[in-house]
């Protein structure tokens, strides 16, 4: 008898094994030649990540997928990974929450339902949370980096060139981050046939960002007046540097009110600890 559950459970096994490599080979190849290079945690994650977009993306409505297409494209994770595979990812967190929650429980012997279902929906949209953060980190090197590119591209300007050789000369040598690479891809498009109005309204809209929204209004204003492009960029430049120290300066105004609430609740505790402690010790040896 035990030699035939021994033999049951073996084929189940080989049967379950047999039947996972075949629904993984039917996931087609992952070309990434052109796209770039996942983090060491995507790559471990890669397999089950690409199984799942493949089964479920039959199931997704196309405007989820635009709405999910758009953000990781504000994120700068459009080249990284297919709304699909972002769905995915938000699947396997969800799988992964309640499972280390299930486990934990299993541990403590105290199974309970709500803190499964909270740890699903803490892992279902813990995924969002961290590409908000993403874009607005990238806005935020994006608000940070246009200054210095608009000073390159208003020297090259006044020094002749014109804005096709000025958007080379500020990529060559500004610094790098995601507006280096979006400058990149409106010279690809100018030299693609383009227009340059046009090319930096595509920026504008992979951006979303107010001030380069600003300079695309600015620029294509002068391009219709005739107005000097040198001189647009100066005032641009000159007024995203004041920008920026004002928003340096609301964030040195802030920090007072923000470090209210660590203050009261760590350190002014342990401070009155430590102050009080002698006190009490003397009185208890005086009784």
């Amino acid at each position: 008898m035990v030699n035939l559950i021994i033999c049951v459970f073996t084929l189940s096994v080989v049967f379950l094994a047999v039947s996972c490599i075949r629904i993984y080979r039917r996931v087609p190849a992952d070309n990434r030649e052109f796209m770039d290079p996942l983090s060491p945690g995507l790559k471990l994650l890669w397999p089950l990540v690409r199984l799942f977009a493949f089964y479920i993306s039959e199931n997704l409505s196309v405007d989820y997928l635009e709405r999910v297409a758009k953000k990781l494209q504000l994120s700068g994770l459009s080249y990284m990974m297919t709304a699909e595979q972002y769905f995915a990812i938000r699947i396997i967190s969800t799988l992964f929450s309640v499972s280390l929650t299930f486990l934990c429980c299993l541990l403590l012997d105290n199974i309970s339902i709500n803190y499964i279902l909270l740890s699903a929906l803490f892992g279902y949209f813990l995924p969002v949370l961290t590409l908000n953060d993403l874009r607005k980190k990238r806005q935020g090197q994006i608000i940070k980096a246009l200054p210095v590119y608009l000073d390159y591209l208003t020297m090259s300007i006044e020094a002749g060139l014109n804005m096709a050789g000025a958007l080379s000369q500020a990529v060559e040598r500004g610094p790098a981050g995601p507006l280096r690479i979006e400058f990149e891809k409106v010279i690809r498009d100018m030299r693609a046939g383009m227009s340059r109005a046009q090319s930096f309204r595509n920026m504008a809209n992979r951006i979303q960002v107010t001030e380069v929204n600003s300079l695309v209004s600015a620029l294509a204003q002068a391009e219709k007046t005739g107005a000097s492009l040198g001189h647009t960029l100066r005032i641009q430049s000159d007024q995203r540097r004041v920008e920026r120290f004002q928003r340096a300066e609301k964030k040195a105004l802030e920090a007072p009110v923000k470090l209210v609430f660590p203050l009261i609740i760590f350190i002014f505790p342990v401070t009155f600890m430590i102050l009080a402690f002698p006190i009490a010790m003397k009185f208890m040896y005086e009784l």
